[in-house]
Order: C-alpha cells, then sequence, then structure tokens
C-alpha cells in the first residue's frame, strides 16, 4: 500500500540543472514513496544532459548512450522540463525559493582551472574546456584557436587531456562519424596539426588517465603514439593502486611500438611542468621544467628548463564550479559549501530548503555514475527535512516566466531538436549532426510546429 497522504498536497521541488546530477536527483525523488513529488528541471540550454552532451568525446558514443536512460527520467509525468531558463538572469534566487518546497542545485562545473603562468592568455593559448565546447557544439562555444599551427601542446594528466590530443591527431574520417557539427568538421579538415605534445607535471604512477582510454591511443590510424620508456618504473607487486599499475603496463605498450612515419602523431611527456607560454602577439613556444616526484608525490623542480616550439597551448588541468546568482559558494574549492548535500551559508548553518549535488556539491571527481550515488544522499536528506514540513499553496513558476515574456523549451521543444539533429544526421550517412547556434535550436524549441532545418542554415554562433 502507498505510504502517500491523500491530504497533503504534492510538494515541488526545483532541480537546477539537467546534466546527470540532475536528473539522477530528479529520479530519487520520483522514485521514493514518502511524499507525492512533482519536479521542475531547469536549465540555461534548450537541451538537456550536460556533460554528456557537451562534455563526453564525440567518438566515445557508449559513454552518450546513458542518455537513452536519462531520456526516461524527463519523460515521466511528474517530471517537467524547462530549458532556455537561467537563474540569475531570468528568475532569482529569492524568487526560484518562493515557488517550491526544495532546490537542488545541480549545474556542474562549468569554468576551468588556470595554469597561473606568465603568457597564459596570448592568442593560441586556451583551456580544454573551451576547445572541448567547441567540438561537442555547445552553443556558447566560438573557435577558440586556429588550427593553423603544426605543434600543439596540451597540459595535462587525465581522460580530456588525451581526449583534446585524439580529436585533435585522429584523421578527420573517423569524427564524421560523430555528432560533430559541420563546423567542427571543416576545421578539423582544414587543421595543420601533425603533433600533439601532452605534457604531464608528475610521472606516470600518478596520471589520472585511465587504461582504456590510453589503450585506445594505440589504436587510431594513421597515428603514432610516442612514449619514453626511460620515464617509466615497472609497477612493484606491493603497488595497492591497480589503475596505476594498469596504467603503467599500457604505457610500456605504447613505449615498446616503433614509430611507422604515420602523418600525425602524440606524444606523451612526463616530469615536465609549464612555465611560461612564449610568444608576443600569439603563442610561439612553452617553458618547461623538468621535475622529479617527491617524498610527498609532488612535482618538485630540477632547474632543468627546456623551450618547446608550439604554435599552441590548451591547458586540461581541470573544471571548476562557477557561482549561482546569490547562492553560497566558495571560490576557492569551487563549490556550494554544503554538509552531505545540504546547503551550508556563510555561517555554516544549512539554508532551509537548498540542497546542491554533483560537482557544484563534491568538485569535479568521479565518473558520471558517481552522480547517481551524490544525488541519493542528498535527496535522502532533502526528504528527511520535507517530513517536517507541512504542504503549503505555492505560487506558480510558469505565471513568473509568461509575465516576463521568458517562453522555456519544454520536452516537446527538445524532441523538435533531436529530431532536427538525427535528420541532418541522416543527410550525410550519420546518426546525429549537432546544432550548435542559439537562434536554430531556440526556433525549433519555442514553435508549436516542426521546423525544416537545412545544413546552410546553421550559422557558427558569432
Amino acid at each position: 500500500m502507498s505510504r502517500l497522504s491523500p491530504q497533503r498536497p504534492a510538494r515541488r521541488v526545483a532541480v537546477v540543472g539537467a546534466g546527470p546530477a540532475g536528473l539522477y536527483a530528479a529520479e530519487e525523488l520520483i522514485r521514493q514513496s514518502r511524499h507525492d513529488v512533482r519536479v521542475d528541471v531547469l536549465d540555461r540550454l534548450p537541451a538537456p544532459y550536460g556533460l554528456v552532451r557537451y562534455g563526453v568525446a564525440p567518438d566515445h558514443p557508449r559513454i552518450k548512450s546513458i542518455t537513452g536512460s536519462l531520456r526516461k527520467v524527463l519523460d515521466d509525468p511528474r517530471v517537467a522540463f524547462h530549458g532556455g531558463v537561467e537563474l540569475g538572469t531570468d528568475l532569482t534566487r529569492h524568487e526560484l525559493l518562493a515557488r517550491y518546497d526544495a532546490v537542488v542545485y545541480a549545474a556542474g562545473a562549468a569554468g576551468d582551472r588556470r595554469l597561473g603562468i606568465p603568457g597564459e592568455d596570448l592568442p593560441g593559448s586556451c583551456s580544454a574546456t573551451a576547445f572541448v565546447s567547441w567540438y561537442s557544439g555547445h552553443p556558447d562555444a566560438r573557435p577558440p584557436l586556429s588550427l593553423d599551427t603544426e605543434r600543439v601542446a596540451v597540459i595535462g594528466a587525465g581522460n580530456v587531456a588525451l581526449d583534446v590530443a585524439r580529436v585533435l591527431a585522429r584523421p578527420v574520417a573517423d569524427l564524421e562519424r560523430t555528432d560533430m557539427p559541420e563546423q567542427v568538421l571543416a576545421a578539423l579538415r582544414d587543421s595543420a596539426v601533425r603533433e600533439v605534445v601532452v605534457l604531464a607535471r608528475r610521472g606516470p604512477r600518478h596520471a589520472r588517465f585511465t587504461p582504456k582510454e590510453l589503450r585506445e591511443l594505440g589504436g587510431l590510424d594513421g597515428v603514432d603514439v610516442i612514449v619514453d620508456p626511460g620515464q617509466l618504473t615497472v609497477p612493484g607487486s606491493a603497488d595497492p593502486d591497480r589503475t596505476a599499475q594498469a596504467n603503467l603496463r599500457a604505457l610500456a605498450d605504447l613505449a615498446a611500438r616503433p614509430p611507422l612515419g604515420a602523418p600525425r602523431r602524440i606524444a606523451l611527456r612526463f616530469f615536465t611542468r609549464p612555465h611560461r607560454v612564449l610568444g608576443e602577439h600569439r603563442v610561439t613556444g612553452l617553458l618547461t621544467e623538468r621535475t622529479h616526484d617527491g617524498p610527498d608525490g609532488a612535482p618538485q623542480g630540477t632547474g632543468d628548463f627546456t623551450t618547446f616550439p608550439v604554435g599552441a597551448v590548451l591547458r586540461a588541468v581541470g573544471y571548476r564550479g562557477l557561482p549561482l546568482d546569490t547562492v553560497p559558494f566558495d571560490p576557492t574549492r569551487g563549490v556550494v559549501p554544503n554538509d552531505r548535500g545540504r546547503v551550508l551559508d556563510t555561517e555554516g548553518m544549512p539554508c532551509p530548503g537548498e540542497y546542491v549535488t554533483g560537482w557544484l556539491k563534491r568538485g569535479p571527481s568521479g565518473v558520471i555514475g558517481t552522480n547517481k550515488l551524490d544525488s541519493a544522499e542528498t535527496v535522502a536528506l532533502l526528504l528527511e527535512d520535507l517530513d517536517r514540513l507541512s504542504g503549503r499553496q505555492l505560487p506558480d513558476l510558469e505565471g513568473l516566466l509568461i509575465g516576463r515574456g521568458i517562453r522555456p523549451v519544454g520536452l516537446s521543444g527538445w524532441a523538435r531538436i533531436d529530431s532536427a539533429e538525427q535528420d541532418l544526421g541522416a543527410t550525410r550517412g550519420r546518426d546525429r549532426t549537432k546544432i550548435a547556434d542559439w537562434p536554430t535550436l531556440l526556433r525549433l524549441g519555442r514553435t508549436d510546429h516542426p521546423v525544416p532545418v537545412e545544413p546552410e542554415e546553421l550559422p557558427w554562433p558569432s
């Protein structure tokens, strides 16, 4: 027998962010039976799925397939999608709180970390975050750098660094099977890049690559992968870190392969710390210092400096959360201060009715599935707090938005965008081609009738 009380009005919860963390939170809310809950999922973008759509590499379709299960959450009649609605621009935090029994912030980590070295802001130097957003078809993205140079440095020792290197180096024919926007594919076809050097400050034992991503490098057609065997150490049997051992084995396999003189190459260099980006009007090189792993594993400089002649530098040193309107925010960690998901104010006290999940809660760590456990923890606390609240009549969000001339993109609008992208892909023998400009996305999402989209109608955002 259901434990729902027929006397209680349905509880209303807003989830800010339609990525995995937000949709997992919505799923937890509608799965439970303690309260009758209606969930409004708000996102500033007209398309859901967050980093799965705009961060997972286009040549990793198996990971992207998780959107199938996320779509089931949006299809539930107790969940409503409101795309194209931005907290802090279209409505305030206090207006949102006045309309819901609880609010869950799940906006992810859209910012990036910096190197903090001279020359970092030269043209030709950018974040991997910007580059990933561009090749993933994010409507805010612009081409972040010119691909008119033969050699590019990618700074970082995680999977994002490998994603960027792989997209820059692999044959465009491979990428033409993905959902990349046509404008991105055109730029990659014209790319002059022939070598990508991935630089890591620490040794291979401390790299945050995954073995699968490293092995994938070895399977790229037309690409030599260069690893210096002298930088590798044989994993000891006493080493408790299985991922480190697997990484070292994968790197040893790559190091054992002789170069075949392929048209492009990816070189992995460890114990290399960026010191300065060189150039006057644009990037011409990178000054680096050789390092060694200190007793605590932190990289220590040796005073041995080397100049790499490169025409572009991409930093892949981590994502970072950004503040949301007046929601409490820790600028040092890039997260919303919280206790297991309850938002805390500047005095360390819980903010009634406010919760956080995902990267905005814990920082950019873990895999997509980590957000499921994270959201379950947050929602459990939210439900505990709802138990202590009596139902109340709340003003309607839709009325506020209509009064301001804001037309959210609902689930039917996203379905039209989704269908248009699949139709565009079919014209080129692909499953999907991303639409990457705001006007077309909003025209599709906010109309009451299907709108055919032709490839030549799709400008790159300017």
